[in-house]
């Protein structure tokens, strides 16, 4: 699985991206993107995805469908 950043609820704030382990955050066009073939989740690194716990934005990133 991977995360998803809520196009529509993003300020394209940044705090995402440089807490990523994996460089999976990009930005594009103006707003990040998570790249779901590098995303890991943080699995085997830390609890919760890093992105989300420093996300301001509550319910902009969740799961990929």
């Amino acid at each position: 699985m991977a995360m998803m950043i809520v196009k529509d609820e993003c300020t394209s704030c940044g705090d995402c991206q440089p807490v990523c382990p994996t460089g999976a955050v990009l930005k594009k066009k103006g707003t990040y993107i998570i790249d779901a073939e590098v995303c890991t989740e943080c699995e085997g690194e830390f609890d919760e995805p890093q992105c989300v716990e420093a996300c301001p934005v509550p319910n902009c990133i969740v799961e990929a469908a």
